[in-house]
């Protein structure tokens, strides 16, 4: 598996797309700090921009990544190898890379900006942890999407739509739900509604780390109330583990199963 791992690492680390990415993260850190002239300001911003951004990018570099290498996969699989191990090695190695670029990319600007010496470490190391972890669950789930679907068209189009309703849709339903039912005591059905969507649990995450949850009124004082203990905090990054494993165990099912 740490062969393959490496092939898919080197392999992405090579392509254009993944010096695009980089750049990209490494233009936004310079520009957030330049407008905001405040690192704690600046990791506020740029929560909004990587929460929604993070997962899209690893939905899509996932779904391209296993249809591209799609024959040299099967190559593979003719060779005395476990199922397991190739498909682990490639999950990994996409999304190692991914989370490469972004702490990379992210890091040398507030790095050379004075981060070391500044309040807002903890805060900001909080943000790459969380992206990091949305990286591996949606480069997990679009693997898990792309094995299960051998039409390309499909599974970009499954892909984007998994994404489109946990950063959009989800959160729209959410919201009418509450209107609906405001007469009725909804602290744990937040609560359980927000653990089930990774995009929002790691907004609230960062949220009340940011001592900014007074944002969300009610709502916010529940899930202050909840994750904002160093026990929620430990909670909440369990789930977020749950949310990595689960797509992982679901790409070594798919792959023992599927007939290639």
């Amino acid at each position: 598996m740490l062969k393959i791992l490496k092939y898919s690492f080197y392999d992405l680390i090579r392509s254009r797309w993944s010096y695009v990415y980089f750049l990209f993260y490494l233009a936004l850190g310079f520009v957030l700090l330049f407008l905001n002239n405040d690192v704690s300001k600046a990791v506020i911003t740029l929560m909004n921009v990587i929460i929604v951004l993070i997962p899209l990018i690893g939905t899509i570099f996932g779904v391209m990544y296993y249809y591209n290498s799609r024959e040299f996969t099967e190559l593979l699989l003719a060779q005395p190898i476990k199922r397991s191990s190739i498909f682990m090695g490639q999950y990994f190695g996409v999304a190692g890379s991914l989370t490469l670029s972004l702490v990379l990319g992210l890091g040398i600007p507030f790095v050379l900006y004075g981060l070391m010496q500044s309040n807002a470490i903890f805060d900001f190391s909080l943000l790459l942890v969380t992206g990091a972890f949305l990286t591996f669950i949606f480069v997990g789930l679009s693997f898990v999407i792309a094995i299960s679907n051998e039409n390309k068209i499909k599974g970009f189009g499954y892909a984007v739509l998994l994404w489109l309703f946990l950063a959009v849709i989800y959160d729209g339903l959410f919201l009418m739900s509450l209107i609906v039912f405001e007469e009725y005591p909804l602290d744990k059905f937040s609560l359980v509604a927000t653990i089930l969507n990774p995009i929002d649990l790691s907004r609230i995450l960062i949220l009340l780390k940011l001592d900014i949850s007074a944002l969300l009124g009610y709502t916010g004082a529940i899930f202050k109330k909840f994750f904002g203990t160093n026990l929620g905090f430990l909670i909440s990054l369990a789930i977020l583990l749950l949310w990595t494993i689960l797509p992982i165990l679901g790409l070594r099912y798919k792959a023992g199963k599927k007939d290639f």
